[in-house]
């Protein structure tokens, strides 16, 4: 088995960052977590077999990367039984799409062979899934890999695919070609690498959680435009919009624009199945006050006409506080109805 350790020097976020992202996820503050990635020779989790284990941890004050390689299939449970041996130093583990599939095939293979699997009470982020609701918001076609890198502009992978790999690593374990391990190995590590990158994608989720606070809010050409301060920048540009809003972020600041209905804001509300909706009044109220009204009146609320009106004051526009109300109720339905 070749093993292989190295210091990452920079492309990762620094370590405080990582705790603090992770500790918005459900981990605890001291989490000390790992990042993995695998390679494999193929997607069956019986008729294929585990080659490469990469990995990321922060030690003496530095990133560094781990990798184990076997130089064939017989390597396999050595590789499995070391992996295991390191992930005892660790209190949670970071992969893309983990939980779909480097999770369970590693546990299929613990499996194989007889192994007890590392992960039990081991706790685990799936960046993938912790990043699905900003497709809409970032304009992302696909959430793959290097779908997300392409966003955060990262164009400097200079190794091959992972469908390339397999057919490396097998020249590689032949002995036909033994220059192509490196190759491999290389193509894993800028997984790795583009990982922690993506992995501060987690800061746009800073929206979704209201992990930010108003720092400005005015008038500007009849529309509301709020200035939000986040909780931590942003690693990209965005901007989106709607025929209600506009939404842009650089660095830590967020400029949302909203187009008030001569003067007065929809406030609209997450819980629409406990309202009806009046179109006569084009209002919702809560279903406990409108069963005494007509049924021919009203009719059940939905996401997009749960909403009351409410009229911009000079009171509103100074008032921090009142504002994160407004924006709690209204931001998330916004945001999600980005396509």
């Amino acid at each position: 088995m070749i093993v292989k350790k190295m210091p990452i020097l920079q492309g990762f976020p620094d370590f405080e960052t990582v705790k603090k992202m992770t500790k918005s996820v459900d981990f605890s503050e001291h989490s000390v977590p790992v990042f993995y990635d695998i390679e494999t020779t193929g997607l069956s989790r019986n008729s294929t077999f585990l080659y490469l284990i990469g990995a990321v941890a922060f030690e003496d004050g530095t990133w560094q990367m781990y990798q184990w390689m076997g130089e064939n299939s017989d390597d396999e449970p050595e590789l499995l039984r070391t992996f295991s041996d390191f992930l005892k130093g660790f209190s949670c583990t970071i992969q893309y799409n983990g939980d779909s599939f480097d999770q369970p095939y590693l546990e299929a293979r613990y499996q194989v062979h007889g192994l007890s699997s590392p992960f039990e009470n081991l706790p685990a982020l799936d960046i993938y899934k912790q990043l699905k609701p900003l497709k809409g918001l970032l304009k992302l076609s696909r959430m793959n890999q290097p779908s997300m890198e392409a966003f955060l502009g990262i164009d400097d992978r200079t190794y091959c695919d992972g469908g390339a790999c397999i057919r490396l690593y097998k020249q590689f374990a032949s002995g036909k070609k033994s220059e192509a391990g490196d190759i491999v190995l290389g193509h894993n590590k800028e997984d790795l690498i583009g990982l922690g990158k993506i992995f501060s994608m987690l800061s746009y989720l800073a929206l979704f959680h209201e992990e930010y606070e108003p720092v400005n809010c005015e008038i500007q050409d009849n529309n509301l435009v709020f200035t939000l301060a986040l909780s931590c920048n942003l690693p990209a540009k965005f901007s989106n919009l709607s025929e209600e809003f506009y939404i842009t972020g650089s660095e830590n600041l967020v400029r949302f624009l909203v187009k008030p209905q001569n003067g007065r804001l929809k406030q609209y509300y997450s819980n629409y199945k406990d309202y009806d909706y009046i179109p006569s009044e084009d209002t919702a109220i809560p279903k406990t006050l409108s069963a005494c009204m007509d049924k021919k009146l009203r009719k059940p609320a939905k996401k997009d006409t749960c909403y009351t009106w409410f009229s911009v004051t000079e009171d509103f526009l100074k008032d921090p506080s009142k504002q994160k109300v407004y924006l709690r109720h209204c931001l998330p339905y916004y945001l999600s109805i980005l396509k």
